[in-house]
């Protein structure tokens, strides 16, 4: 505020200052023009040089010169003719000499001021001159200083009330709404505001849905870790203390060796998810050929499906999308590995690869367990399973499911999910093809 009004009033202070000087220059100048011709009509009438300079002394505040045409002094009110210079050169002279009259302003180094002069050219071809010092608008800017800097300081003054009265009136509601964002039923005090109140409700929410998933996946960790520590110390015990049989070592080293895969598997996951979770995760994105992966994955795990008694088969043809190649191998694995996982003996998983009006179409469909309608929206959760029992038979973390979720979300491709209880289950992921 402060700065506004300095500034508005140095803006109104010139302006108005050059309008008056304007005004002061023309009104100056008439009166210089008045003077001039009354004494012109002096000369005339009188006897010259004469009465010009009996005329001359008697008017206050002007200065008045008579000059021969060819520009030396004759009279000077002010300063002796004969010590003057020749004034032929000067512009309100030669103003004079050539249309009868003339005008001029200069500064005057002799007397540090602006003067100004009027002149008319007589009868007898001798020119008369009139003049007079006046302020400068330099002079003019500098005299209001003092006033202008008590104005200021009054300005500064107010404006320190004022604006310190606008702004706590302004942040008061802020303040208020600082407290009580929160609330419910709470309404903004401005308007403009309720954006940004819908977006600090929103970021706490997610906030606070972050926090809580986090200390759930904590949990889980600490529990889904403890499960197979313990059974590892547990059998290491009793070999121990030698209360095991000698024929009953490798079904205990066996125990603890599943718990130990089990655990290792876990961990592997545990900081796969770690990885897609950072914010700085640099993926690197190829042509790839995503039938071609397919069948890598397929191919590897046909032991596993064997070892369970599924059929595990690909179909489709070869479409290439922009993508990771080993999140896209990881993403196929997890899918693959669960559709056998959660499957029944004899049953089969299908995998096929198409290409679909620009897009690339990535099913892996079972004849499992199959997944309820209430349990679909969470299956994609952390440590979430739908048979939890089948799960620890199988060796399942419950972050598969998860990892491919985030897969998904790093390639801004489609997942779909359609599954019936007991007949089976069909995951899409439906890829973008184009760069």
């Amino acid at each position: 505020m402060l700065v506004l009004a300095t500034t508005a009033i140095s803006i109104a202070l010139v302006t108005l200052s050059m309008v008056y000087y304007g005004s002061f220059c023309d009104q100056v100048l008439g009166d210089l023009s008045t003077t001039c011709r009354l004494l012109v009509e002096v000369y005339n009438a009188g006897n010259g040089e004469q009465d010009v300079s009996s005329a001359g002394e008697s008017v206050k505040e002007m200065r008045v010169t008579l000059i021969e045409s060819d520009g030396s002094v004759l009279f000077d009110s002010d300063v002796e003719a004969g010590g003057m210079e020749n004034h032929l050169a000067r512009e309100e002279i030669q103003k004079a000499l050539a249309d009868g009259e003339g005008s001029s302003i200069r500064h005057s180094d002799t007397l540090s001021r602006d003067t100004y002069y009027y002149a008319v050219l007589l009868d007898d071809g001798r020119v008369l001159r009139v003049s007079r010092d006046a302020i400068s608008l330099w002079q003019f800017l500098l005299s209001a200083v003092p006033m202008v800097l008590a104005l200021l300081v009054v300005l500064l003054f107010l404006s320190a009330i004022l604006t310190r009265h606008l702004t706590n009136r302004l942040v008061r509601p802020i303040v208020m709404m600082g407290e009580n964002i929160e609330k419910p039923g709470y309404k903004s005090p401005y308007p403009e505001l309720v954006p940004f109140i819908s977006t600090i409700r929103s970021q706490h929410q997610e906030l606070k849905k972050t926090s809580e998933l986090r200390q759930e996946f904590t949990a889980n960790v600490s529990h889904e870790l403890k499960t197979p520590l313990t059974s590892i110390s547990g059998y290491a015990e009793l070999m121990e203390n030698g209360i095991i049989q000698a024929d009953e070592v490798p079904y205990y080293a066996r125990q603890i060796r599943d718990s130990a895969t089990r655990l290792i598997t876990l961990i592997n996951d545990i900081i796969q998810l770690s990885k897609l979770d950072s914010p700085v995760l640099e993926v690197l994105f190829e042509q790839v050929n995503l039938y071609a992966v397919a069948r890598k994955v397929v191919d590897s795990m046909q032991v596993n499906a064997s070892a369970r008694e599924v059929t595990l088969t690909l179909t489709g043809s070869e479409v290439t999308i922009c993508a990771n190649r080993g999140m896209i191998e990881e993403l196929i694995t997890n899918l693959c590995d669960n559709a056998i996982r959660y499957n029944y003996k004899g049953g089969a998983v299908r995998v096929s690869v198409v290409p679909l009006k620009g897009r690339a179409v990535l099913s892996v469909q079972d004849t499992g367990i199959g997944i309820s309608q209430a349990d679909q929206e969470r299956v994609f959760e952390r440590f979430y399973r739908v048979d939890k029992s089948r799960s620890k038979e199988t060796g399942g973390t419950g972050l598969g499911l998860s990892i491919v979720k985030h897969i998904v979300a790093q390639h801004h491709a489609d997942l779909k999910l359609e599954s019936e209880l007991g007949k089976g289950t069909n995951i899409r992921v439906i890829f973008r093809t184009e760069s």
